[in-house]
């Protein structure tokens, strides 16, 4: 995996302007990763593509992050300040494709959740999506000698199989511990990498390219050339339009 450059953040962005939540994040992992397609890629678990995702936004903007967040008990807008490293877990490049589970009598074969099945479910009922997710990972499951169906299986042992997903891939769901210090409520955040990378690229491409616009218009540079001068370079020359 390599780090993207300008030129590509900016064609990253310009093509997952049209494109699902998903869909953007195989789009910069493809680009990072041209040695892969976009199948392979599409097939990793979400917490192996979210920790390249972790990467890859390191190397373009930088290991600290800033999340906004309501605390929903008063509704006051609170600001986390933390870094990458502090919710990257462990690296885990031999997660297993298959993994097995028995609980009460059931034997369940399962796999991991990945973007294909992300896509599938993306214009599903919210509230059934996690069902159908769930379904689609479910591999084989006997229970004496039978092969009872999705929904004849008890609470219990879906709950489990749920609850062994997350410990086979723990970086698929970042959770923050926010107190909030107006009222006191605690409770967990859900970190979303692929939605913080999206935005933060949003806002970067929109900034750049009003840049490339003022100092085009004043010199009559290429914007190609401007791309190319360096931030604190290029800054200088809008500091001097600007006077």
């Amino acid at each position: 995996m390599r780090a993207l450059s300008v030129p590509d953040l900016l064609a990253v962005w310009e093509r997952g302007l049209a494109q699902s939540p998903t869909e953007r994040a195989l789009l910069m992992l493809a680009t990072a990763c041209p040695d892969l397609s976009v199948q392979e890629l599409a097939k990793l678990s979400i917490g192996q593509r979210d920790d390249r995702l972790l990467t890859l936004r390191e190397w373009a903007f930088g290991s600290q992050l800033v999340s906004i967040v309501d605390c929903p008990n008063c509704g006051d807008r609170l600001e986390l300040d933390f870094t990458i490293a502090d919710i990257r877990v462990p690296s885990r490049p031999d997660v297993a494709t298959e993994h097995s589970l028995e609980v009460e009598g059931y034997r369940v074969k399962f796999r991991l959740p990945n973007s294909e099945d992300l896509t599938a479910i993306a214009t599903q009922d919210p509230q059934t999506a996690p069902q159908l997710l769930l379904k689609r990972c479910l591999l084989e499951t006997t229970a004496q000698k039978s092969t009872p169906p999705f929904d004849q299986l008890p609470e219990k042992v879906l709950n489990d199989v749920v609850a062994q997903m997350a410990l086979a891939d723990p970086q698929a769901e970042i959770k923050l511990a926010v107190t909030c210090p107006g009222c006191g409520h605690a409770w967990k955040s859900v970190f979303d990498i692929v939605a913080y990378f999206w935005e933060e690229l949003n806002v970067w491409a929109l900034r750049l390219l009003r840049e490339v616009h003022i100092l085009a218009s004043a010199y009559g540079w290429r914007e190609a050339d401007i791309l190319a001068m360096h931030p604190y370079r290029r800054q200088l020359y809008l500091e001097m339009v600007g006077r």
